[in-house]
This record gives structure tokens, C-alpha cells and sequence, in this order.
């Protein structure tokens, strides 16, 4: 069965969604771009005041593809004592070394997501590298918020052969990236681990207000 991710920006927004059946809590900062991070401070005191009431996801930032800056960034959120790190595998740089870098902490039993961006044509096959490397889970977002939904950016086909090959390798799955309602019903038919969402839950449907809780109930009843 499906779940649902909301992103959120604060420990205000995180207690706000505490008592929805909103699946997972993800901590980001979406002024500061597709995958903008909340300090490590932010991060650490939102995880001890929700105390493990539901699982927590966090952002490590729009970084580019460099080993060593992605693992220590990642090493850093690791410390904070989330449930889940997500990563943003943006264009260029050097994939299969942070990829590589990164199993010195997923071996440590921290739970990596990658995320890949579909309005880049992203390779689906690094799927299987992420899996060698140990990671947890892999998602699907959009880079550019203002290009559309992930529905409208990449291919339906396209988006189950993603999510046939996640779940193949035994990863968590997820899709995202400006989904709205009229999303939904297609692509829970696909069966993904996980569906997030940030836009859609806020005033006006812009992800970086603040969010609204008869947005975030127009959304719940789908799941």
C-alpha cells in the first residue's frame, strides 16, 4: 500500500501533520531550492521532540556531485539521528564516486535515499548501483518546480520502469515533484512505496508558504 510523505520546514509544521496519517515526516527548506536543507541544529531538535512518534526524512541541500562534500553532508545529517537522509543526485559531477563514498555510511546501518531528478533524463539504471552500495530507498522528484508535475515531466512508461526496478532491487520507493491532486489517482496505480508532496499542501499551492491543514486534508483522503 501506497503511503504519503509531506514535506516540511519547521518543528511548527512537523507538529502540525503529527496527528494526521501522513506516513512520513521530510525536513526540508524549499526556499532554498529542490532539495534545500534545514541546519543540523533544526534538523536534531525537530527529531527529538516528534521522539520517534513517526519517521523522519531530511534533505541534505542542493549540493553538486562531489564525493567528499556529499558524505561529509550526509555524515553530518547522519549524526542528528533521522530515520532516513535523502540525497539529491543532480546533473554532472562524479556519481559513482559519491555513490562509492557513500557506502562507508550505509554500511553503518543509516538508511540512504537517492533522489533522482526526472526532468534530467536520469539514468533509471543507477538503481542497481545504488543497490551494490547499499542504500535503502530511491525516489523520483523534479528539479525544476516550475516545469510541472513529475506526471507531466517524464513518461508514465517511464515512471513504472522505475518503480518495477526499485522495488526489483528491494528498495524503498518514492515519487514526487509538484504533485497535485490530479496526480494521484494514476500514479498510485503504480504501486510506489511512498508519494511526497510540499506544494500542494501549502497556502495557494506554493511550496515555499506555509502549509494549510484543509490543503493537507484534501490530499490525505486519497491515501
Amino acid at each position: 500500500m501506497t503511503g504519503m510523505l509531506a514535506s516540511v520546514n519547521s518543528l511548527e509544521e512537523a507538529k502540525l501533520i503529527l496527528n494526521t496519517k501522513i506516513d512520513i515526516i521530510d525536513l526540508k527548506q524549499p526556499e532554498q531550492g529542490a532539495l534545500g536543507a534545514l541546519s543540523t541544529q533544526i534538523v536534531q531538535s525537530i527529531v527529538e521532540e516528534i521522539n520517534q512518534q513517526k519517521p523522519i526524512s531530511a534533505t541534505v541541500g542542493d549540493l553538486p556531485m562531489q564525493a567528499d562534500i556529499i558524505f561529509n553532508a550526509v555524515n553530518a545529517m547522519a549524526d542528528t539521528g533521522v530515520d532516513y537522509i535523502k540525497i539529491g543526485f543532480f546533473p554532472g559531477g562524479d556519481w559513482q564516486g559519491t555513490i562509492a563514498k557513500l557506502t562507508e555510511i550505509s554500511q553503518k546501518g543509516h538508511k540512504l535515499i537517492a533522489v533522482l531528478f526526472a526532468d534530467t533524463q536520469p539514468d533509471i539504471s543507477t538503481v542497481q548501483a545504488l543497490k551494490q552500495a547499499e542504500f535503502h530507498g530511491v525516489m523520483l522528484d523534479t528539479m525544476d518546480k516550475t516545469n510541472g508535475s513529475l506526471s507531466q515531466v517524464m513518461d508514465n512508461a517511464v515512471i513504472t520502469q522505475f518503480v518495477e526496478q526499485a522495488k526489483a532491487a528491494g528498495l524503498l520507493c518514492g515519487l514526487a515533484g509538484s504533485l497535485k491532486q490530479q496526480d494521484i489517482s494514476g500514479l498510485l496505480k503504480l504501486d510506489a512505496d511512498y508519494l511526497g508532496f510540499r506544494g500542494a499542501l501549502c497556502q495557494k499551492n506554493i511550496r515555499t508558504s506555509q502549509l494549510d491543514i484543509d490543503s493537507i486534508h484534501s490530499i490525505l483522503k486519497y491515501f
